[in-house]
C-alpha cells in the first residue's frame, strides 16, 4: 500500500494513460510503475491481484472509516466495490480508450468488523466497444465469509 500522499503531479498524464490498455495499465499499478489510486490511502485498500477481466483490491477497515455508530460505513464497502467492479472492465479496455462508472449496486450481507482484513474481487461479466459490465464480492481473507455484492455498468469511451 502506498505511505506517501501523492499530488496532482504524481498521476500519469492523459497521453501516458492512453498510451497502454487497461490491462497495462492494472499490471503497471500492481507493479509500482504507475501510481495507485490517491482513495486507496484514504480509505485503507490497495492493488493486490490483476488478471484479464478480474481485479482484487485488498483492504481492512479501521476506525477512521466508521459510521457514527461504530460500524463500517456502507460508503467504504461502496468504494472498494466500485473500484474493484470497474477496474476488471479497465482491464478490457483498449489503448486509446477510457472508460467511468455509470452505475453500480451494492448489497451488503453482513458487517465487517474492524481490524478484519478483506479481498474485495471484480470479475467482468461482458466487454463491448461502449460498454462494461462486472459484478464484484467482499469476502474475509481469513474466514472467506461473503459481507458483501455489487454490480456495475461502465461507459468505454474512445479518445483516439
Amino acid at each position: 500500500m502506498q505511505t506517501r500522499a501523492l499530488s496532482p503531479a504524481d498521476l500519469p498524464s492523459q497521453d501516458t494513460i492512453l498510451s497502454m490498455s487497461g490491462l497495462e495499465f492494472m499490471q503497471g499499478i500492481l507493479t509500482g510503475a504507475v501510481p495507485g489510486p490517491p482513495i486507496g490511502t484514504t480509505m485503507g485498500y490497495a492493488l493486490h491481484k490483476v488478471a484479464d477481466g478480474e481485479v482484487t483490491f485488498r483492504g481492512t477497515p479501521e476506525f477512521n472509516v466508521t459510521n457514527p455508530m461504530g460500524t463500517v460505513h456502507g460508503g467504504w464497502y461502496g468504494t472498494l466495490l466500485d473500484s474493484a467492479m470497474a477496474c476488471a472492465v479497465m482491464t478490457k479496455v483498449p489503448r486509446g480508450a477510457v472508460y467511468t462508472t455509470l452505475e453500480y449496486k451494492i448489497n451488503v450481507t453482513r458487517a465487517i468488523p474492524l481490524g478484519m482484513t478483506i479481498d474485495c474481487t471484480g470479475k467482468i461479466e461482458h466487454a463491448g466497444r461502449s460498454t462494461g459490465v462486472a459484478t464484484g464480492e467482499i469476502r474475509g481473507v481469513d474466514d472467506g465469509k461473503l459481507y458483501a455484492t455489487g454490480s456495475t455498468t461502465c461507459i468505454i469511451m474512445t479518445m483516439r
